[in-house]
């Protein structure tokens, strides 16, 4: 809630949704969210920012159609109550920040490996995500082994300066006095 309220509040800002309607609107998509992350299967190969901004679209779109209809709806009583307690506000917290950390690593990843040549990330690949020894991937690549864990420690050393890049990048911004 921390990390994406805000996200979902300024997509809603954005679309032009006074306070009180953006506030409502974020809080029918974080209940939506506590029950789509229980069965949740996150897919590195798509982006779950993007995702979450569909269902914030959905339900500011449905809001809009709520508001012209005039009809006056009913809250799931249930859904509220589970989003109040103190364990589903933590499980989907902690949810949202696996995958919160799971987008940054991907895009430091992107980044870093256009940023180093081919056989650097082969062997920062082959040490830290296939879990070689060093002694393996000196031999695989052809390198010395203290080589390997040199170049292993500027790719590592590259992803972190890009995850605090990019960590930096999406730091909730201080709500100003009126």
């Amino acid at each position: 809630m921390d990390r994406y309220g805000p996200k979902i509040y300024a997509w809603c800002q954005h679309w032009r949704l006074q306070k009180a309607d953006a506030e409502d609107v974020t809080q029918n998509v974080l209940l939506k969210l506590a029950h789509k992350l229980a069965h949740f299967s996150y897919d590195p190969s798509k982006s779950f920012r993007a995702w979450l901004k569909t269902i914030t679209r959905h339900a500011w779109s449905d809001f809009l159609a709520s508001q012209k209809s005039a009809a006056q709806g009913t809250g799931d009583s249930q859904a509220v109550q589970m989003l109040a307690s103190v364990e589903a506000r933590d499980d989907l917290a902690t949810r949202l920040e696996r995958e919160f950390d799971n987008e940054l690593l991907n895009e430091a990843t992107a980044r870093v490996q256009l940023r180093v040549t081919p056989e650097k990330w082969e062997v920062f690949r082959l040490l830290a995500v296939e879990g070689l020894s060093g002694a393996e991937v000196a031999q695989r690549v052809h390198m010395k082994l203290a080589t390997v864990y040199v170049v292993r420690g500027k790719v590592q050393k590259l992803l972190q300066e890009e995850i605090q890049i990019l960590e930096s990048a999406h730091a909730p911004v201080p709500e100003q006095s009126a």
